[in-house]
């Protein structure tokens, strides 16, 4: 007992410091972030942009899709470019471009040492810092101002309807007149000029070092990897193995006995509760929204060959590429969350033996206002992309434009209420048994404490307004996407995981408990800082990178161990005939634990040392990461959940188990071919590119849409169809608990399904 309260100890005192050191660092952000001048004027005084075109770009760009039509600072979708890196090349060539025909019409031979003149003359007119802090405005010579006039021609074309960039348009899976007013447009120019601006422009006093630490790679502006990103990628790498090194020594001197595994299941003659049937809507809707993901993410992925079409059909009329890809990523959070939420009211009084007055409506006001959130939010933002309603119904009711978290602010302020009476519910229910000395009592308290921290850190996707500078809108987006989704629901789940083990007797309870906070203390040790290293580029400090360098690499010690205990799980439980009636909970918890250390640990690391990051950023080595970790840890997490809770809330005769050996199968190996034969090796051949030539190529039509390219987007569908159809087949199994009224389904049952 007193370790376990030592370890308690230990967590509390990281939690502070590391959320302490974090705002720090938010704050220098803040002081640090790239200035928005009130107005870019040329050598002779006229205004090109104002202050107030660049923030309203920013709008008008996400209200035209944003994060999910291309990229700015590397942040969003890949298939149109990323507009910063774009604007960049561009500029930068339409520089060149005028300096050489001016050494043309000065009659001046050009010789290689000449068009090396003119290429270093370039190089440092774009790396110059003109802002003038007193008068807050930035000058450009009147030829590169003509140059940001050609570039902006281009832009204002490709987002209003110029016929000669159809083609373009169609190679970005852009629709025309993607922002129909033109004020608007002429906005959007500022707003990509500033962003190319701050990543090529040297910061004060610090030659050579642009606002976004150099990226993206671009040799015409001399934007290489600077020398904090490689010396703390090598720290990184050091810290990765002898973190791993230490973690596997510590586990393998735990001497605690294994847990006897009872005779006769414990928890066979639980009966639910109404709360507890109450959550059964819950799971069928999560199969439902996994069901309209898998789709969107096939026509989404579609658009990457056929920009505006779906096999000829002119699709993108009513569901162009920016919808699609919201409804796909935003939808994959909803139903992940929903299984993860419903657990939660359907183990509390399990856990507490308790079922508290009122809870079964307390369980059906939230089902029916998440509906209502998820619905509400999905066709909004549907409705606001397609009819073009403009940048503040975008931000309070449409599409932010934000990846992962792209609702508009009223459904946002909606769905924190939500999670803020389900912490409510969840408290409730657990008092009881958090009141009573037990074994298990500190594993609940980690479920009840983490689930507070889930309604609690929603609250910072309210962060940032409409006027809010981008750099510090990414800050409070990773808080809510990493912190929120990769944080706090991990530990809120794994300790749910580590309470379902304890009552199947598969692991002691004393062991559970200690072990639960060990991990808990080494994941947020690394998981809160590490928060950082999606932040290396979007005009922070040095510091950011040496930080996220170093905490992004410790986030991946304990998910090595994960992977260890599954694989231990697993083999405790073979050879009892009982247990047969959770084989597809347990291996679906061991799938988790794969994909813990093959997409988060291997994949997440392959990306995360900021010297990789620099190059790969923005590529489909990102998408490969991001499709192993979010299905394979966290969906896989969810159905395993959801697949117990639906253990216990029908009969055992109900469920079909032979459909879901084919379900798990499916969408593991679905899942490994949609990576491995697709985005992996996508994302490795647009790196080649981006490295030897630079960011803008790697996603340039010509990288994009090569034959390479198209023909990996093709491989997708194979793992596409095997992946679609474990998800048909665990529909079908679901569908087979409803063959009796509910009524007659009440009971958990009397007797234990054979494994198959």
């Amino acid at each position: 007992m007193k370790s376990t309260a030592r370890l308690w100890r230990w967590l509390g005192l990281i939690f502070v410091l590391s959320f302490g050191a974090l705002g720090y660092l938010g704050w220098q952000i803040y002081l640090s972030a790239p200035p928005i001048p009130s107005r870019v004027l040329t050598a002779d005084g006229e205004v090109l942009f104002t202050g107030e075109q660049i923030q309203l770009g920013q709008q008008a760009w996400m209200s035209a899709g944003g994060q999910q039509l291309g990229t700015v600072w590397g942040h969003g979708a890949y298939v149109a470019p990323d507009w910063s890196a774009d604007w960049l090349h561009r500029e930068a060539v339409a520089l060149k471009d005028k300096r050489l025909a001016e050494q043309q019409r000065s009659g001046l031979a050009l010789g290689d040492a000449q068009r090396a003149a003119v290429d270093q003359s370039v190089r440092e007119e774009m790396r110059r810092n003109t802002f003038d802090e007193a008068s807050n405005t930035v000058r450009v010579s009147a030829v590169r101002a003509q140059a940001i006039r050609d570039v902006a021609a281009h832009y204002e074309g490709l987002f209003g309807h110029d016929a000669q960039l159809d083609t373009l348009r169609e190679q970005y899976a852009m629709t025309a007149d993607a922002l129909p007013d033109a004020e608007r447009r002429q906005a959007l120019t500022a707003f990509f000029f500033w962003s190319a601006w701050a990543a090529t422009t040297d910061r004060p006093g610090e030659a050579g070092l642009s606002y976004t630490s150099n990226w993206p790679h671009e040799p015409l502006v001399g934007n290489t990897m600077s020398t904090t990103a490689a010396m703390w990628s090598m720290a990184s790498i050091v810290l990765l193995l002898a973190g791993i090194a230490a973690m596997l020594w510590l586990h393998k001197g735990d001497g605690e006995d294994a847990a006897v595994v009872p005779k006769a299941d414990p928890l066979l003659g639980a009966q639910a509760t109404p709360s507890m049937k109450a959550t059964r809507k819950y799971f069928f809707i999560v199969i439902a929204l996994m069901l309209l993901q898998i789709g969107m993410g096939v026509i989404t992925a579609h658009y990457a060959v056929e920009g505006q079409s779906f096999f000829g059909l002119p699709l993108a009329q009513i569901l162009p590429y920016t919808i699609s890809r919201t409804v796909h990523t935003q939808i994959g959070v909803f139903w992940i969350a929903t299984a993860w939420l419903a657990t939660g009211l359907y183990v509390a009084p399990l856990l507490s033996g308790r079922e508290p007055k009122l809870q079964k409506l307390g369980v059906d006001a939230l089902f029916w206002a998440l509906i209502v959130v998820v619905l509400g939010s999905t066709i909004t933002g549907w409705l606001g992309t397609l009819q073009h309603r403009g940048v503040d119904f975008s931000f309070w009711f449409g599409n932010q434009g934000l990846e992962f978290t792209s609702m508009g602010r009223f459904w946002q302020v909606l769905l924190f209420v939500g999670l803020l009476f389900w912490v409510f519910l969840l408290g409730r229910a657990l008092w009881p048994a958090l009141k009573k000395p037990s074994e298990t009592r500190g594993l609940i308290a980690m479920v009840f404490l983490s689930a507070t921290c889930i309604g609690g850190f929603y609250a910072s996707s309210l962060m940032w307004g409409q006027h809010t500078h981008y750099s510090m809108i990414e800050y409070w987006r990773w808080w809510l996407v990493h912190l929120w989704v990769e944080g706090f629901f991990e530990v809120f789940a794994t300790a749910v995981v580590a309470l379902i083990f304890t009552n199947l007797g598969l692991v002691r309870a004393e062991s559970a408990n200690r072990a639960i906070i060990a991990e808990t203390i080494v994941f947020l040790f690394g998981g809160i800082l590490g928060t950082l290293h999606h932040l290396y580029w979007t005009g922070t400090p040095t510091s950011v990178i040496a930080v996220g360098a170093v905490f992004s690499a410790l986030e991946v010690v304990p998910l090595t161990l994960i992977g260890l205990e599954a694989l231990q799980t697993y083999r405790r439980s073979q050879g009892v005939a009982w247990l047969g009636a959770y084989k597809w909970v347990i291996l679906s918890f061991v799938a988790v634990g794969f994909w813990n250390t093959v997409g988060a640990g291997l994949l997440g690391f392959a990306i995360n040392p900021p010297a990789s990051l620099y190059y790969v950023q923005g590529l489909n080595m990102t998408a490969a990461h991001g499709h192993a970790a979010l299905f394979g840890v966290y969906g896989m997490l969810g159905i395993g959940l959801m697949l117990f809770c639906l253990r216990g809330l029908f009969a055992r005769s109900l469920h079909a188990d032979r459909f879901l050996k084919p379900a798990f199968w499916s969408l593991n190996i679905g899942l490994a071919m949609m990576v491995f034969m697709s985005l992996l090796p996508a994302g490795i051949y647009q790196a080649y590119h981006s490295i030897t030539t630079g960011l803008w190529f790697a996603r340039s039509p010509a990288v994009i849409h090569s034959p390479v390219m198209e023909t990996l987007v093709w491989l997708r569908v194979p793992g596409d169809i095997v992946f679609a159809a474990g998800s048909v087949f665990l529909a079908v199994y679901a569908l087979f608990l409803l063959r009796r009224p509910a009524a007659e389904t009440l009971p958990t049952g009397a007797a234990p399904a054979r494994g198959r």
